[in-house]
Parts: C-alpha cells; structure tokens; sequence
C-alpha cells in the first residue's frame, strides 16, 4: 500500500486554523496569558507553550487523572498553570527550574493564579534534583534543554507509576526532527540528534504505548504499561 499524500494547507489557512482551534476549544483565562506578556516584558525567552498546546497538556493530564506530577523545565510558569489547573485541589506539581530568576517569577504567578498550594518550584541543575527525588510519579513532564531529553526519559521510566504519563515538548524540534543532524546548524545539531534519540527510545520501548500530537511543535505523550 503507497502512502497517499497528506492535504497540505497554504500558511494563510494554517494560521486560521490556529486561530479556530484557539478561539473555539481553548479556555486560557486572562491570568495565564498575562504570563506570557509579563514574561516578554522582562526579556525571558519566548520558548513557552503556544496556547493549544497549553490546553492540550491540561486536557492530557485531566484525562490521566494526575494527582502527583514533576515538571522539567519551568521558565514563567506557564505551563505549570495548565497542569495545576488539572489537577485535584489536594493534587501536587513539583517543577524543577535551573534559572533562580525565571523561578522567582514562576513562583510569583503561581501565587496569583491561586496554584501556591500545588505547585512546589525546585532551583538547581534538574539532574542534581532528579538524583534525589524517590517515589513513583503520576506524570513526567519534560520541557529543558533538549540534549538532556534521553537523561530525562531514563529518569522517568524508573518513577512513572504504571499508567503513568510521560509527556514531552519540541517533539518536532522545530521541523529539523526529519533533518539529518550533519545538515543542521551546529548550534542545534546536538538538540536535534537527542531529540530523535528520546522520540526514537520512546516509540520502540515497550513499556510504553506512545504517540507525538502534532499540535504546535509536537506534543510527544507516552503510557506507562
């Protein structure tokens, strides 16, 4: 069977889509986007979740019924809000941050979006904090650096609970996932090959049942069996 080519829209309509898709199913509530628009006014990078994708991980982790989560990678906040409105009121998000400033700022936004009981933010080097944290977790979310996904993914096998979901932003990596890594920018050539290390561990280990959401730029979620 030949694979029958898939209904390539014009970026015009793309970015209708995306509007629709927004304005139609996603609930971000004036709170979490003003997190966005502080985070730019203080010159942090704009690598946050896009609004769907926000919206996509809260659904996800709804649907898993996640009380007790770990969150790689912080920045704001903003994708924190989306968990920690999913979770129970006695659920838990405990989120690992290496920057002290983007921590301070991420706590900050969570006291004001009401998540300060929730939501525990951790400073250091997330392997340093990873090493010392025990116990089974109902949810890995990883959203760092991308050469670390693998280190991450090993981690996160040995504490997801059975049913446990493991989830992962920049699954697509910008669109270079598909690049030979010798073609890509050196900057991103190492981001690029462990990206498709972490994709490629992922799909063909079978303790997990996996799929990438291509919503933004590729929202990889994973069921621990």
């Amino acid at each position: 069977m030949t694979d029958r080519p898939y209904l390539i829209f014009p970026e015009t309509v793309q970015r209708d889509l995306t509007h629709y898709l927004r304005n139609t199913f996603v609930d971000e509530s004036p709170e979490q986007k003003q997190i966005n628009i502080d985070a730019a006014r203080q010159s942090l990078p704009e690598i946050s979740l896009r609004p769907e994708e926000g919206w996509l991980l809260y659904f996800l982790v709804k649907l898993a019924r996640v009380k007790i989560g770990v969150e790689i990678g912080t920045l704001a906040g903003y994708s924190a809000s989306w968990i920690a409105r999913a979770l129970p009121d006695d659920g838990k998000l405990i989120c690992l941050e290496v920057d002290s400033h983007h921590a301070s700022i991420a706590n900050n936004n969570m006291k004001r979006l009401g998540f300060a009981d929730k939501v525990e933010i951790m400073v250091g080097d997330a392997r340093d904090t990873l090493d010392g944290m025990d116990g089974h977790f109902d949810m890995v979310f990883i959203d760092a650096d991308k050469t670390s996904y693998p280190y991450y993914l090993d981690w996160a096998l040995n504490h997801l609970r059975s049913g446990g979901l493991l989830l992962a932003h920049n699954a697509f990596q910008n669109g270079l996932i598909v690049e030979n890594p010798e073609n890509v920018e050196e900057q991103q050539r190492d981001s690029t090959r462990a990206m498709q290390e972490f994709n490629k561990r992922v799909a063909e280990d079978e303790r997990l049942t996996s799929i990438i959401m291509p919503v933004g730029d590729g929202l990889l979620a994973a069921i621990m069996d």
